[in-house]
């Protein structure tokens, strides 16, 4: 049995859409995850290198949002969850990346990718 990380509404600003006023400001994206782990019973050693550092996690993906300017959410997203797979031991990871500001009557626009590892 694994354990899921959860960190949910991360938010970050950045460049994102295709529209060319998107292209002179910075917008607010908000990154959910779910990050499944091998269960290394963290709880009985109490240490951070025996299980996922959320905080690094953070980190890592507030870098490459504000580093970025993609067009597309769905684009966005790829490169957030290849990152992760790339630099930390996951299992599985779901991702949802949501775009608040993208139409003006709707309250959200979001993608949700699943990657198994």
């Amino acid at each position: 049995m694994n354990d899921t990380l959860v960190i949910e509404k991360l938010k970050i600003d950045t460049t994102i859409g295709v529209h060319q006023w998107e292209r002179k400001i910075k917008q607010t994206v908000l990154v959910d995850l779910e990050l499944e782990i091998e269960r290394s019973n963290p709880a009985n050693k109490d240490q951070i290198e025996n299980t996922l550092d959320y905080t690094a996690v953070a980190d890592k993906v507030s870098n490459i949002v504000e580093g970025s300017s993609y067009m597309l959410i769905e684009s966005l997203a790829e490169a957030i969850a290849s990152k992760l797979i790339e630099e930390f031991s996951l299992i599985r990871i779901r991702l949802k990346l949501s775009k608040p500001s993208a139409i003006e009557n709707a309250e959200n626009v979001s993608i949700i990718i699943h990657r198994p590892i």
